[in-house]
Formats: C-alpha cells, structure tokens, sequence
C-alpha cells in the first residue's frame, strides 16, 4: 500500500488550495504534477522538504505535495 494514499494526498492538496481553484479529484491530474515536480528535482532544482536519504525524486515529489509546499493551479488541472 502507498502512503500517503491517494485519498489523503487529495485532501492536503485541497486544503491548501486558493478559494477560487478548483478541487483536485483527478488521479491522472496528481500523477502528472508528481511527475513534472519529478523531473524538475532531477534537473537540479531544490527540494522543498528535506530528502531522505537514497530517496527517488518521485517520492520527494509526493512528500513536497503532501506537506503542502507545491500548490496546483488550475493550469495544472485542466
């Protein structure tokens, strides 16, 4: 099982979203957004949370979401 589930991953990022952006509900949506934050750690850009150690950028990706340090906007969405 992943954690944090998809479920809980939609329910930060909701939270943290502005009052006149959309919902996220879309797992295709969060995938792609994972994956972009992905491929910009790996081009060189900062990590916004601390890295584990040998951690992948996929998984810093999701942790940065689920801590609420990248917000998606409704460009992402749609």
């Amino acid at each position: 099982m992943l954690h944090p589930s998809y479920k809980e991953l939609f329910q930060k990022i909701n939270e943290s979203k502005e009052e006149d952006q959309p919902e996220m509900t879309s797992r295709y949506t969060l995938v792609l957004t994972a994956a972009k934050r992905s491929r910009q750690i790996r081009s060189g850009s900062e990590p916004l949370v601390e890295p584990m150690p040998k951690e992948k950028s996929l998984s810093t990706a999701v942790r940065e979401l689920y801590a609420g340090q990248i917000h998606v906007t409704e460009k992402d969405i749609n």
